[in-house]
């Protein structure tokens, strides 16, 4: 039997078949979850549907993250369609690309900086926040980062001192969340194509760097990443919680 059958999981940050919430979607479909997609506005709600039919989902709803009254209308919506659920994937990465072109103390600002947090941080906690009530026990949160949270990556920048605060996030989250026995971790995934990474200044030159570093010789494919996200939603790992699991063909320590 396949390890999610009956699992409900909600997927935020798609947004085309690149992206590492689809290669997750895939993964869990292929374990026979039951998934629910996110978008943010009418042009990509379209592109949504059509990778949601790949993976036998009709649901699609709007969100803001940015809005607690659009969290909660959400999270009512769904409960509407689906009752309680098992599990959320937030796959999130946003900021504006010049943040990720330009030497760290020239470019940052506070507008960009509190921006970045609210959006890419602060986002899981208002997400679990609204959906605890929804969960059921033995449900698992899974949200990605990248190893800029703990040593520098060229133009990076803010986006790393966002992913050390959704680490963070992390480890508080799966305390709180631990009385209700649903569990919290972060996949660390590796350099990967997605349309954000390429937003990055010089970012081939990161791939190229970590295939040739990396103990497997090889950078990771969103499927790899999806493969551990639905292992962490499954009750295969009713141990694991608070953790950063590094999917990155060891690059993390070359």
């Amino acid at each position: 039997m396949t390890f999610l059958t009956n699992k409900k999981i909600l997927i935020f940050g798609i947004k085309n078949n690149f992206s590492i919430a689809y290669g997750i979607a895939l993964s869990m479909y292929q374990q026979n979850a039951n998934l629910a997609f996110v978008y943010h506005n009418k042009k990509s709600k379209k592109n949504i549907a059509q990778l949601a039919s790949q993976v036998r989902s009709k649901i699609i709803l709007y969100c803001d993250i940015n809005s607690d009254n659009s969290i909660n209308h959400l999270f009512k919506h769904l409960s509407e369609l689906w009752g309680t659920f098992d599990g959320i994937v937030h796959s999130i990465a946003y900021t504006p690309t010049l943040q990720l072109h330009h030497d760290y103390l020239d470019i940052i600002n506070r507008k960009d900086f509190l921006n970045a947090h609210e959006t890419n941080s602060f986002s899981l906690v208002a997400l679990v926040k609204a959906a605890k009530d929804f969960l059921n026990q033995n449900s698992s949160i899974v949200t990605i980062s990248y190893i800029g949270a703990i040593k520098y990556v060229p133009y990076y920048n803010i986006m790393g001192i966002v992913k050390a605060s959704l680490e963070s996030n992390v480890r508080y989250l799966a305390f709180s969340m631990g009385k209700k026995k649903i569990r919290v971790n972060a996949i660390s995934a590796g350099a990967i194509k997605t349309t954000s990474s390429y937003g990055i200044k010089s970012f081939y030159k990161i791939l190229v760097s970590d295939k040739k570093k990396s103990p497997l010789n090889k950078t990771i494919t969103s499927q790899e990443i999806g493969n551990v996200a639905a292992f962490l939603c499954s009750n295969l790992s009713s141990g694991i919680t608070g953790q950063v699991i590094f999917v990155d063909a060891g690059i993390n320590i070359a």
